[in-house]
């Protein structure tokens, strides 16, 4: 029985972990946002919102500096004040954070926003286990080559998470009339636009995968429409 005890420990943690996360991240979204009221987004939300059948989506602004957008585990659709006020710039159309939108709503279709916080507490309890077990075999480095593991794990299954909200919202932006266009020329910004945000990680480290490769990818999905 002791030899699974840092298993089992590790498990408790994960399920601790998971529900002290959502309970964190809700309260934090509750005190910095707001709901978006820009009309041209609005009118934007509205045509996708009838293209899936719903009365409306409801997006917010989380008042934060980073450009970003996020899709909370309770389904609930976020864009930062940073990204917001690149827009109020002229620095992103109204289409392009139309994209965005579509993007996180794929996430919250798809279940990704959920599956995330479920991952990100497994991973946090999976690197636990690990170190706890390579130590005794390889002391002063298992901690290491745990959290090495475990982040290529975390970045692979979220570069997938990204494809896939990217596919999703490409098939949304055609069927309520945007289009994706807006979604590619975003693509094109998204280095500079989040320069700020980022450091020198390399790239099969990175959360998301190269904006080459992902407008490659819903060209493909163009292809396959004949857009």
């Amino acid at each position: 029985m002791l030899k699974f005890t840092p298993i089992l420990l590790a498990i408790l943690y994960a399920v601790l972990m998971y529900r002290f996360s959502v309970w964190r991240t809700g309260r934090e979204l509750d005190a910095k946002s707001t709901e978006l009221a820009d009309p041209v987004l609005k009118q934007l939300t509205q045509q996708m919102a009838a293209a899936l059948e719903l009365p409306r989506i409801k997006v917010n602004i989380y008042e934060i500096d980073p450009v970003n957008g996020l899709a909370a585990p309770d389904g609930r659709i976020f864009i930062t004040r940073g990204f917001f006020n690149k827009y109020h710039a002229g620095e992103v159309s109204s289409g392009e954070m139309a994209s965005v939108i579509a993007h996180e709503l794929g996430h919250v279709a798809l279940g990704h926003s959920r599956r995330r916080m479920i991952d990100f507490s497994g991973q946090n309890a999976l690197r636990t286990a690990l170190a706890m077990v390579l130590s005794r075999f390889i002391p002063g480095l298992g901690v290491y080559i745990a959290n090495f593991l475990t982040s290529l794990l975390a970045a692979r299954l979220s570069r997938e998470d990204e494809y896939e909200a990217d596919a999703y919202a490409s098939a949304l932006l055609v069927k309520s009339g945007i289009g994706t266009s807006a979604q590619k020329s975003l693509f094109n910004k998204l280095e500079k636009l989040t320069a700020a945000n980022s450091g020198a990680v390399p790239a099969w480290l990175m959360s998301h995968p190269k904006t080459t490769e992902r407008i490659r990818a819903i060209e493909v999905l163009e292809a396959k429409w004949d857009v």
